[in-house]
């Protein structure tokens, strides 16, 4: 009996992801498909959309990845595995400071599937909810302060790209300020950097210990108050560790240079001029990344497309339209075989309790 639940939970988990596996393909096709056919794709119906992907997809992205370097290729696709595997060190920062400590190879799994599940849901922070469950599901006891590990690390993630979005606009004043495109993406970052700034400190710092110990009488009565108050004692633990915050940023910061090296690999291996726009392109791409993580389209599917054209287009940059959207699906086509692999993780992956 239980073999045969086995046999049907893997069937099902199989069937999801070869589900899950054909969106993802579909996208990069469709994508694909766009650049080929330019606009007169929106006249097509869906079905007919469909379609075109499928037979067209395929070559055009055959064509595309052919035009590219292997070198800068393979280039592109390490650096896109070291912003996971970056992102991994930091989380298991976060889990440190309340005192779980989750193996490297097991934290490392859990991203990747959390990644895969990214390919699909809004924004591109939508896997944080699947790796919330299972870093919940790696403890019996304090599954609270694991799912706040999760949030943590990615405000604290989104908060150090916006950040370093604005500094970088500070060495680029002079670009920044010479075209409206660009002071109107400013606008959404220091916009963004100032809430995500003010959830930080109010998370960490949250005003005087009366005044809050209060709040949190009143919030433990309601239903499952207890587990939000435990949340709220759980991020003011990383305000009391002397040295985590500069140590997480740092890690971003790495993190961050790496989203842009992975851009410019590509650029190089298209033959585009990115070394003479290097220090503009370390505004571009993060900013890019911040905005295309708002949860408007399924991993910002479109969002992050039209920015790349929008502003790489730029007279301050002079980069074609065409190979503008080259680029941005190439990235996101990196960004999506990595998605298959924890999407082949997913597969054999089994929930334990190896925080407890």
């Amino acid at each position: 009996m239980k073999s045969a639940s086995n046999g049907l939970r893997l069937t099902l988990k199989l069937t999801v992801s070869l589900v899950l596996v054909a969106w993802i393909l579909h996208v990069i096709f469709s994508g694909e498909a766009e650049l080929q056919l330019g606009e007169s794709w929106g006249a097509f119906s869906f079905a007919e959309q469909v379609r075109k992907s499928w037979t067209i997809g395929p070559i055009g992205l055959w064509k595309t990845i052919s035009d590219v370097s292997l070198g800068w290729l393979l280039a592109s696709f390490i650096f896109m595995g070291a912003t996971i595997f970056i992102g991994v060190i930091r989380w298991r920062l976060v889990l440190a400071v309340q005192g779980l400590h989750l193996s490297l190879g097991r934290a490392t799994g859990i991203s990747l599937v959390a990644h895969f599940f990214n390919s699909f849901l809004l924004g591109s922070t939508g896997g944080d909810l699947l790796k919330a469950y299972f870093a919940a599901a790696e403890t019996a006891h304090r599954k609270a302060e694991a799912v706040t590990t999760v949030v943590v690390d990615r405000l604290l993630g989104l908060f150090a790209m916006l950040l370093f979005v604005s500094l970088m606009a500070l060495a680029n004043w002079g670009v920044v300020m010479s075209q409206q495109r660009f002071m109107a993406v400013m606008l959404v970052v220091l916009c963004m950097l100032f809430v995500s700034g003010l959830v930080v400190v109010l998370s960490f710092w949250a005003g005087p210990t009366g005044a809050r110990l209060k709040f949190e009488v009143l919030l433990a009565k309601l239903p499952k108050g207890e587990v939000l108050v435990r949340c709220i004692e759980a991020c003011h633990a990383f305000g009391k560790k002397p040295g985590f915050l500069p140590r997480v940023l740092g890690w971003s910061m790495l993190l961050n240079l790496a989203c842009v090296l992975q851009i410019v690999a590509l650029g190089f291996g298209l033959g585009l001029p990115m070394g003479e726009h290097f220090r503009v392109l370390l505004t571009i791409v993060p900013a890019i990344i911040c905005i295309s993580a708002l949860p408007i389209t399924p991993n910002g599917i479109g969002v992050r497309e039209n920015l790349y054209v929008w502003l790489l287009s730029a007279t301050a940059i002079g980069i074609e339209t065409k190979a503008a959207l080259s680029l941005s699906l190439l990235a996101f086509t990196g960004s999506l075989l990595w998605s298959l692999i924890g999407g082949a993780v997913s597969l054999a992956f089994r929930s334990c309790h190896s925080l407890d």
